[in-house]
């Protein structure tokens, strides 16, 4: 199917999805809506995240996608579930992949979560993992300070090691042997996470388990773009000016965004 892959974040993290979708599927084509007019979403009520989130997708919709990312957190906590019985079109959020990947890969039934302040409050990744396996013993931690590093682009100096080391503390003595990475601008930090956690612990990064289950969705549901030799072609809109979104977005994506448009996404 020609119709883009549609994604949308309260910002720029989702980009780390969009990255990791481009690397599994080059051929597709992708729409990304970031909505840095309202970003943060951790902030703000479950009725406006569902409101905002909303928007965003019919907004999407519009734009004749075929299958939605909802690529924030946040969102996927309060709003998949509306989204999925609503559009009309496949929808996957951020949490589910993270969630059953550490299940299927925890060694000893110990998973730490990582994540914004608004994502552990909302329990949805703890929900998630004891969906799949009661038996685990699961361990949150609010890490607020690994977005603003992300975005500054101080992802490997001793201002984030010394925030990991002090984050991290609490989920180290409870010896989880596998750490979800619960925000999509913590796969920046990834380098700096593994080496305080140590090598005993594995990294779930929900970013790559998310496009791998994009790239499932589209191939169960016989969707996947046939033109493979030709890569993608890949649009981006923001709900406020574009240039932080440009210069941040190179860190997040590793590859200059020439088009940004801005969008008016309210119903």
């Amino acid at each position: 199917m020609k119709q883009p892959v549609g994604i949308f974040d309260s910002g720029i993290g989702g980009l780390t999805v969009l990255r990791e979708i481009e690397r599994l599927l080059p051929w597709e084509d992708t729409i990304y809506l970031g909505d840095t007019a309202r970003v943060p979403y951790g902030t703000k009520s479950r009725e406006t995240v569902i409101r905002y989130a909303v928007e965003n997708a019919h907004y999407l919709l519009n734009e004749k996608i075929k299958l939605l990312v909802v690529a924030c957190n946040t969102a996927s906590a309060f709003a998949l579930e509306i989204l999925q019985q609503t559009l009309g079109i496949p929808v996957i959020g951020v949490i589910e992949p993270g969630a059953l990947k550490a299940v299927e890969i925890a060694r000893t039934n110990r998973i730490g979560v990582v994540g914004t302040e608004g994502t552990i409050r909302s329990g949805a990744y703890f929900d998630a993992i004891k969906r799949h396996d009661q038996k685990v013993a699961v361990f949150t931690k609010p890490c607020p300070l690994f977005v603003p590093l992300a975005e500054e682009g101080w992802t490997n100096n001793s201002v984030a090691r010394m925030t990991a080391e002090q984050y991290l503390q609490d989920l180290k003595e409870e010896l989880v042997d596998t750490l979800v990475l619960g925000c999509t601008h913590y796969p920046l930090l990834k380098g700096v996470i593994g080496e305080v956690m140590g090598e005993e612990v594995t990294l779930v990064d929900s970013a790559e388990e998310t496009a791998a289950e994009v790239k499932r969705v589209l191939k169960e549901e016989k969707m996947l773009k046939r033109e493979m030799g030709r890569k993608g072609c890949h649009t981006f809109y923001v709900t406020d000016s574009p240039g932080r979104f440009i210069t941040i977005g190179r860190r997040f994506l590793g590859a200059v965004l020439d088009q940004v448009k801005l969008a008016t996404v309210e119903r």
